[in-house]
């Protein structure tokens, strides 16, 4: 998704305590910088403007999250929807971690120790282009890299309205040793998990009548 510049974003996100500019620093040791360090930490890739892990993060106070975006526009935004979301029930943000990165370099910023328990993935970019599938977040290369930092029961949640990333993806995650769990052609009509929170893409694409496709898949031991 396209953005314009904000110059407010990258002042903000600099002034705010739970945005972490040095991620690098942090492998392995992400546990630490929350105030709860025993609750479980999920990881949204590619949070946008944060419509998705503001209401997801104050809704289960119980998790601890991360959520990483390349562009500091979104991130700001992300911020400003997080704090939105906590002023409403009155609350201090103290389990949610923003953080700037680009997602094909990972492996920098998360390693085995952070044990992430759930990774969400919400309408990442298709990349139709044969050459530019590897891209793909959910292709067997990035998989591959996951498994390095997800927990040995955990979880990657995976919408998507493109139906060639979805049909695609069915292989990559078979192909990286994943389990299916529970998968839909239509998530709308068919849930396959609790508390479905719509993203910003995901309305406008069921409001053109375009249908949700979902997965949750599960590492094997």
């Amino acid at each position: 998704m396209r953005i314009r510049f904000k110059p407010w974003a990258r002042p903000e996100l600099e002034a705010s305590d739970f945005y972490r500019d040095h991620p690098e620093d942090l492998k392995d040791k992400w546990i630490q910088e929350f105030k709860n360090q025993e609750n479980p930490i999920h990881l949204e890739l590619g949070c946008g403007k944060g419509q998705f892990i503001s209401k997801l993060a104050v809704s289960y106070p119980e998790i601890n999250f991360i959520a990483i975006d390349l562009v500091d526009a979104m991130l700001g935004l992300a911020k400003r929807a997080v704090e939105e979301e906590y002023k409403k029930v009155n609350k201090e943000v103290d389990n949610v971690l923003l953080t700037r990165f680009d997602i094909e370099r990972i492996l920098l910023i998360l390693g085995e120790k952070d044990a992430i328990k759930r990774i969400y993935i919400n309408f990442c970019n298709p990349w139709p282009k044969g050459k530019h599938r590897k891209k793909r977040l959910t292709h067997t290369r990035q998989l591959e890299k996951y498994k390095q930092f997800l927990s040995e029961d955990g979880e990657i949640y995976f919408k998507t309205d493109d139906d060639d990333l979805f049909r695609s993806s069915l292989g990559y995650f078979e192909e990286a040793g994943f389990e299916i769990i529970a998968k839909t052609y239509d998530l709308h009509a068919e849930p396959i998990w609790e508390n479905n929170i719509e993203t910003e893409h995901e309305k406008m694409f069921s409001e053109q009548g375009v249908k949700i496709k979902a997965l949750i898949v599960k590492r094997k031991n």
